[in-house]
């Protein structure tokens, strides 16, 4: 084992501040990754607060991880030191349920081993859990570092590891492309991806949003056309419109008023987690054979996939870059929607030693 410094909170009610803790020493099937950058996403906030179920302290959040190789154990053969590399949401899963074979290790049965706040088997100590980005260093498994084109800014690859495939996972599994036309609800971290995303592949994209101020935003990012969703008159001209609808809003708003948006058969995919249950019209699903669905992260072969594409079409996310020292003003900041449209730690300023 080495220490390690980071930035974690050492309760649901207490700001990030420095740390050191301990990462397992690389083993063979292992990559030890310097970390350069790492993303902020609302997960983030949302686990170091427990706001969904009671977290482990002290939590070091961060799974939107880019780094560059420093030692590779014997058995790893897809990496070599100084390589530019990724980790995203997961760390391991148990790689032989129906769900991992088929490379869809999001789903796995027994639960993956997320970036942070998950039990670590793979640690040498009893009742381990994993600790995430915010931080110097992470070892990762082979399997689950993926490599990251040169030609993208590390920087704005970043949110890529979740933003980025969070949007990426559907408009793959449900095939949009040329031809199709697809609305996305909601401009923010994972809208402005997805707009990026259904634009280079080929789709009529038309972004929903309830600001006037987004709209020639929506239109630099790609969007086609951009609606106000706030507009009655505006929404019902788009009935019976759409063949794909991503749905990246977290907050409390209305699915049927978009569900009635989907040609016969048209399919609506929800990315974001409002909090609140969500009431579903039958009506709207029944009388056109639509169909309402969820879509989580997505798979290491699926993920290294969209990288690829993204070093094809020189796609990244819009940022924001801060210090560490800054972070929980930029948590504050995501919670009042103040960025455009990821913050990016730059790892260079995390202390050397606590």
């Amino acid at each position: 084992m080495f220490s390690c410094v980071g930035y974690g909170a050492a309760s649901a009610t207490a700001p990030l501040k420095p740390l050191t803790f301990e990462r397992r020493e690389c083993g063979p099937d292992d990559v030890q990754i310097e970390i350069t950058h790492c993303g902020v996403c609302h997960s983030d906030i949302h686990t170091v607060r427990s706001e969904w179920g009671e977290s482990l302290y002290p939590c070091v959040p961060g799974h939107e991880i880019i780094g560059r190789v420093v030692k590779t154990g014997a058995a790893v053969t897809r990496f070599k030191v100084g390589d530019c590399v990724g980790v995203g949401c997961m760390v391991d899963s148990c790689r032989h349920c129906d769900s991992c074979t088929a490379g869809l290790e999001q789903y796995c049965d027994a639960s993956p081993v997320w970036t942070y706040n998950s039990p670590d088997a793979a640690f040498p100590k009893e009742g381990a859990y994993t600790f995430g980005g915010y931080s110097r260093s992470i070892v990762v498994t082979e399997h689950f570092v993926l490599k990251v084109p040169e030609t993208l800014d590390p920087a704005a690859a970043a949110p890529l590891l979740c933003a980025g495939i969070t949007t990426w996972s559907p408009l793959a599994h449900w095939k949009v492309g040329k031809g199709h036309k697809v609305g996305v609800v909601g401009l923010g971290g994972l809208g402005h991806m997805a707009v990026k995303f259904a634009v280079a592949l080929g789709a009529e994209v038309t972004l929903f949003t309830t600001s006037p101020s987004k709209v020639e935003d929506g239109k630099r990012l790609g969007a086609h056309r951009v609606v106000i969703s706030k507009d009655a008159e505006a929404m019902a001209a788009e009935s019976n419109r759409f063949d794909f609808i991503l749905d990246a809003v977290s907050a409390d708003h209305d699915v049927n008023a978009y569900l009635a948006l989907l040609r016969q058969d048209g399919h609506m995919v929800l990315v974001g987690l409002p909090e609140k249950p969500m009431s579903v019209g039958a009506f709207a699903l029944v009388g056109k054979r639509r169909s309402l669905a969820g879509s989580a992260i997505g798979g290491i072969k699926e993920t290294q996939e969209m990288l690829d594409f993204c070093g094809k079409h020189n796609i990244t996310a819009d940022i924001e870059m801060i210090r560490m020292d800054q972070i929980n003003e930029a948590y504050e900041r995501v919670l009042r929607s103040d960025v455009k449209y990821r913050f990016v730690i730059d790892m260079e300023s995390l202390p050397k030693a606590v």
